[in-house]
Formats: structure tokens, C-alpha cells, sequence
């Protein structure tokens, strides 16, 4: 088996940091960044940095110059793609701490851009603060100098730049959150604050936090998708990964040490990113979480799976358009009907192996913004909230119950350790619902003091244990007239 022996085409130094070398940055920001270099349309290169992520993964890349093969896989058609806009990788396992430290704090480096997931930020998601209970804001507090957590990373750089007169750069979380940016300044500067008051005045004032609004479909990679690849190139690439033909960016153009215009190449800029932020979040990446929950519950192991089923699909429809929908603000050229449509068919995709298993990871985190922000809007208005509640349900029984099959479930999420308390401990499943309702670090007060709410979903969660998923979504999908 030979190596990718195309060479990137970068040599200057780095001036994109990223922390967060995962299959989404490769499919997404890297390889915008590399189709404007082909382009030469640009100098700018990416040094990408795995803080927690596989060791291996590194290795791997640097044995091919960091060059890496993208296929795109659609329905009817394929393309695959050289990405070569990153040209150093680093861990600090392999490379030492203070290695990333001046790489970060290098004078070159102008954007430092993130996807660490939901508990990368170590928020407090009810509350969207820093969480100084979190284990790794605890161990970089003790040593500021020496961090663990991106956080934590990203702060002592810009306390080494600011002792070094350097210029700041830009903090662009590229993560599936919303308000993204304000996230990621919130828990900077958060941190900032208890570790230094006159380094927090110094972000405050320089540093910039654009929020963004990424959207590509990135199943995580298998033997069989490496092996298709191998099977396209002629040759082996242990780095490769697969996604779908669409992609999306859109950013706000607040960037205080230059940028790459990423619009060449199809992202676009913006002054306010939050309506489609919002429309991405809530529509499909609210509609995974759907899907995810109860599809795997029903037995369903790929998403493609669960939207062939005919009461799936017009459960999701109605999810959608009934109880997402209604609580955006677009822009007037969005057709939310047409952008619905689009969703399904892309969940449709079954060249991509997308499993509900990966995408039901991190719920306690992922509720707040596809959930429970459309639930306490729609409670408001007097919208109906019948797919909210169960997908809420689903999720309940997902923590700490079975599938329909009664099979265990493996439960991948920070709060695990309560669930699993919550499982052992109540005694009938109305008080494991209500416990779980009443974790404050995902449901608020608005939520948790609505009684109508709170019995609908316990009364949901308790058809999913007694019924199944499957039989519940059957019953209430039934009672639906999309034409309405």
C-alpha cells in the first residue's frame, strides 16, 4: 500500500490554528481552505491540532504530508476530492504542551477556529456560563500555564501574545451551537476573568468571535468507507473520509487580523449569522436528534434507514414545519418548505452510513438548542409541541432504558454517571422521568414548572417503555393530515 504522494502546496508558515482535527473540520473548513488554494486564490494554511482525539490519526497524517482524499457521495453521483490546505498536525502527546502553546501563540497565527463539540466550551448548558465544575476548568485553574482544555489552551496563547506584544487573533468556532461565537467568547472570557482581570479586559477589547454556520452531513469513517476509497485513489489512505455532496458555510465578516476570502469557494459572509444559524440548528440538526432517538430505539441503525420509513418521514415533515419552523426569523428568500424538502433528501442519502447511534451522543447537550428553545417558544404561542415531547421522551428512554427489542443501550454522554444513578435509584419510570426533567443543567424553570408540559412527556416517555417507540411515533403520525 503506497502513500498520497501529492504534496501540499502551501509552504509558509500556518496562520489558521484549529483544535479539533476531526472527519467535520477535514470535510468542511479544510477543504474550502484547500479548493481556494487550488484556485490560488490564497496563502493562508492550516496547522490543525488533536488536544483529546487519536494519536494515531496524527501519525497517520504525517506519513502522508498531511494530505488526505475526500470522497463525496451522493445518491446518483460521487466525486472524490485532494486536501491539502493543512499542512502540520499536532498533539500534545506526541509534540509536548508547549509546543501547541507557541504554535497558538505564534505571531503569524491570525484565526484560531474550533469544533470540540457542545462540552468542548465546558458551559453549563441551561445556564450557557462557564461550568467551573468541570474537571478540566478545575485543573486548568490550579495551573493556568500548563492547561488541559481548549479553553484553557486558548487563553494562556493570548496571555503569551499579550506579554509579548503580539496582535490578537480571531477566535471562529466552526461547532453545530448556536450563537457559536458568543459561546465560545462567553466561556474565553469567562475563564479569562478568574485566572487574570487584566488579560479578561485585553480579549474583551481585541479579540474577535465570529459566529459561523457550518452544515455538511460527515458520518463518522469505517473500514468499508476506507476501503470503497481505496478502491476509487488505487491506493490506500488510512486519513480518508466520505460525506456528502452539500456543503454549507456562512460567516460573520468580523475578523480583527484578516481572513481568507472562503467566499471564492462558496461560504458566505455576513453581518448577522443567526438566522441561518438557527434555521440549520433547529430544522436539521434538531430533526437528527429526532431521528437518532427514536430510529434507534425503533431498531434502526443508519439514518437513511429510519427516513424510509413512510411514518418517519411524515413525522419529521410535521416536526419540521408544525414545531420548528414556526419559531424562526428568516430572511424573506428562505423558502422553509423547500429547505424542509431539501432535509429529507439528504437524509435519504443511503450512500452514506450515517448512524443514529453516532448522532444520539452528547444529548444533554445537544437538548437545550434543537429542543427545549422551540419548546419554550411554541408553549408561549399556543403552537403545538407533540414531537418536541417526544423526542424528549425518546431521548429519556434512550439515558437510562432499552430498545424495543429490550436490548441495553450504550450511553455515550458527560451526565451518563446520573443517568445511570437515576436507572439504579427511582423505582417507577414517572420518578426516572421527573428526575431527569428536573436536571437543571438542561431543562429551565419554563420548562420544568409547565405541569401540562412536564405530563405530556413523562406520559410519552412512559408509551415509549410500555409500547415502543416505533408503536407510539405509528400512533401519533397516524392522527396527521399533511395537508392540511
Amino acid at each position: 500500500m503506497s502513500k498520497i504522494n501529492i504534496k501540499p502546496c502551501i509552504t509558509n508558515k500556518p496562520k489558521i490554528i484549529h483544535i479539533g482535527l476531526g472527519a467535520f473540520h477535514r470535510a468542511h473548513q479544510a477543504l474550502y481552505t484547500s479548493e481556494l488554494i487550488d484556485k490560488e486564490k490564497t496563502l493562508w494554511s492550516i496547522s490543525s491540532i488533536n488536544l483529546f482525539g487519536s494519536v494515531e490519526l496524527i501519525k497517520e497524517l504525517r506519513q502522508q504530508d498531511n494530505v488526505y482524499a475526500v470522497l463525496e457521495r451522493g445518491s446518483n453521483r460521487e466525486q472524490v476530492k485532494i486536501s491539502k490546505s493543512i499542512t502540520h498536525s499536532l498533539h500534545p502527546l506526541l509534540d509536548g504542551r508547549e509546543k501547541v502553546l507557541e504554535t497558538l501563540a505564534d505571531v503569524n497565527t491570525a484565526i484560531v477556529s474550533l469544533t470540540i463539540t457542545e462540552k468542548g466550551y465546558c458551559i453549563e448548558p441551561s445556564s450557557g456560563t462557564l461550568d467551573t465544575n468541570n474537571p478540566l476548568i478545575q485543573d486548568d485553574l490550579k495551573s493556568a500555564q500548563s492547561p488541559k482544555s481548549a479553553i484553557g489552551y486558548i487563553v494562556e496563547a493570548l496571555r503569551l501574545r499579550k506579554e509579548r506584544q503580539r496582535p490578537p487573533f480571531t477566535v471562529m468556532s466552526c461547532d453545530n451551537i448556536q450563537s457559536n461565537g458568543d459561546v465560545a467568547r462567553k466561556a474565553i472570557l469567562g475563564y479569562a476573568k478568574l485566572v487574570d482581570s487584566e488579560l479578561y479586559e485585553w480579549i474583551q477589547d481585541h479579540v474577535t468571535f465570529p459566529n459561523t454556520m457550518v452544515d455538511r452531513i460527515v458520518p463518522a469513517v469505517t473500514p468499508e468507507t476506507l476501503a470503497y476509497i481505496e478502491s476509487k485513489l488505487g491506493y490506500a489512505d488510512h486519513c480518508a473520509i466520505a460525506c456528502e455532496p452539500f456543503r454549507q458555510w456562512v460567516i460573520e465578516d468580523n475578523f480583527v487580523n484578516g481572513r481568507p476570502n472562503w467566499n471564492e469557494v462558496g461560504a458566505e459572509f455576513v453581518e448577522d449569522v443567526i438566522p441561518y444559524e438557527q434555521m440549520k440548528l433547529r430544522m436539521l440538526n434538531g430533526s437528527h436528534s429526532f431521528l437518532s432517538y427514536l430510529g434507534y430505539l425503533s431498531g434502526y441503525k443508519y439514518i437513511s434507514e429510519v427516513i424510509d420509513d413512510k411514518e418517519f418521514l411524515k413525522a419529521t415533515l410535521d416536526f419540521m414545519l408544525a414545531e420548528q419552523a414556526p419559531t424562526l426569523n428568516l430572511p424573506s428568500e428562505v423558502n422553509i418548505e423547500q429547505y424542509a424538502k431539501l432535509l429529507i433528501e439528504r437524509f435519504s442519502n443511503n450512500k452514506l452510513q450515517h448512524a443514529t447511534s453516532q448522532i444520539a451522543t452528547d444529548g444533554s447537550h445537544k437538548l437545550p438548542p434543537r429542543f427545549c428553545e422551540s419548546l419554550i417558544y411554541n408553549r408561549s404561542k399556543r403552537i403545538q409541541t407533540h414531537w418536541l415531547e417526544l423526542g424528549i421522551a425518546a431521548w429519556m428512554n434512550y439515558v437510562i432504558g432499552t430498545d424495543d427489542d429490550g436490548n441495553s443501550i450504550e450511553v455515550n454522554d458527560p451526565l451518563s454517571p446520573i443517568f445511570d444513578s437515576i436507572k439504579s435509584d427511582c423505582k417507577s419510570s414517572r420518578d426516572s422521568a421527573l428526575a431527569l426533567i428536573n436536571l437543571e443543567c438542561i431543562f429551565n424553570e419554563s420548562i420544568t414548572n409547565d405541569t401540562e408540559l412536564v405530563n405530556n412527556i413523562i406520559e410519552k416517555f412512559i408509551s415509549i417503555q410500555e409500547s415502543g417507540a416505533k408503536a407510539t411515533l405509528y400512533r401519533m403520525a397516524n392522527k396527521i393530515d399533511l395537508n392540511q
